[in-house]
């Protein structure tokens, strides 16, 4: 039940995060003045990006390092199979953060 509420709560608090970040993609004629606002409102979505993208991963690496470690304890036998199954799972964790810094460079350089 605990788990269900934490998962709502950041599904939530991602969807806020998404909407504040929707007028740094609004298109239309601009001064220089507002360029330089556009610009920090690009870097402050970026950062946001990055943040929660590395957070959550560094979250995830460490669940299933700790999750692998107690398997390796219970079933020493089959230490080979849980190691490549848990550094291929690190390696999928790590190409969306990787992802999400592309696209946070997008979003300063493109945008």
């Amino acid at each position: 039940m605990k788990k269900t509420r934490t998962i709502t709560a950041l599904l939530v608090f991602t969807a806020v995060l998404l909407m504040m970040a929707v007028p740094v993609f609004a298109a239309g004629d601009v001064s220089a003045a507002e360029t330089a606002a556009s610009t920090g409102g690009k870097a402050l979505a970026a950062g946001i990006a990055i943040a929660v993208a590395a957070g959550l991963g560094a979250l995830a690496m460490g669940i299933a390092t700790a999750k692998a470690a107690e398997a390796m304890a219970r079933q020493p036998e089959i230490k080979g199979d849980i190691r490549t199954n848990l550094i291929l799972g690190i390696v999928f964790m790590e190409t969306a953060i990787i992802y999400a810094l592309i696209v946070a460079i997008l979003i300063i350089f493109v945008m």
